[in-house]
């Protein structure tokens, strides 16, 4: 039985993808943790470094909820539900559809990625150490973000990576 030169082809990509998607996940996950474990045996807690004239600063904040410290006054047992279990099922579900979705456009795949990497990335925190490492705050002038991680930021850039994919279709569908 031989193959067919487009059979191998397709073949080729598919394998690039899976390779693509790892590289991705592995190097979210990665980046966070080493960022995390930096933060964890180099600052104090609550103690701050002022860096870029006060505009960047670090600091060590230990968050047992969510997104700015959301569910943090919750139960153990209903943290554990709503902010490990139902988490992981959702991600290891998306990360399904993109392993098995070969119509997804490189742009999508790429940001959705981000998102898992950086999902997985503050549920293993929450796993090992009963919370997450925050550690960056970065003062705007007119306005201020809360305190958070690289993989906040990882979630905010596959976010933004998809809902920019997803205009980019709608524009090449309607013009």
């Amino acid at each position: 039985m031989g193959w067919s030169l487009n059979a191998c082809i397709m073949k080729a990509k598919r394998i690039f993808n899976i390779l693509l998607i790892l590289v991705v996940l592995v190097s979210n996950v990665g980046c966070d943790q080493v960022s995390k474990a930096i933060a964890r045996n180099s600052l104090g807690d609550h103690q701050t470094v002022s860096l870029v004239n006060d505009h960047l600063k670090l600091l060590k904040v230990e968050n047992k909820g969510a997104f700015l410290s959301l569910g943090s006054a919750l139960p153990v047992f209903l943290r554990i539900i709503l902010l490990n279990i139902l988490p992981l099922v959702v991600l290891g579900l998306t990360g399904f559809y993109v392993f098995t979705r070969t119509n997804l456009s490189r742009m999508t795949t790429i940001g959705t990625c981000f998102v898992i990497g950086g999902g997985l990335g503050n549920i293993y925190d929450r796993m090992i150490y009963g919370s997450v490492t925050d550690f960056l705050h970065i003062d705007f002038v007119i306005f201020q973000t809360g305190v958070f991680n690289l993989a906040d930021v990882s979630i905010m850039v596959g976010a933004f990576v998809i809902v920019l994919d997803v205009v980019r279709q709608r524009k090449i569908e309607v013009g």
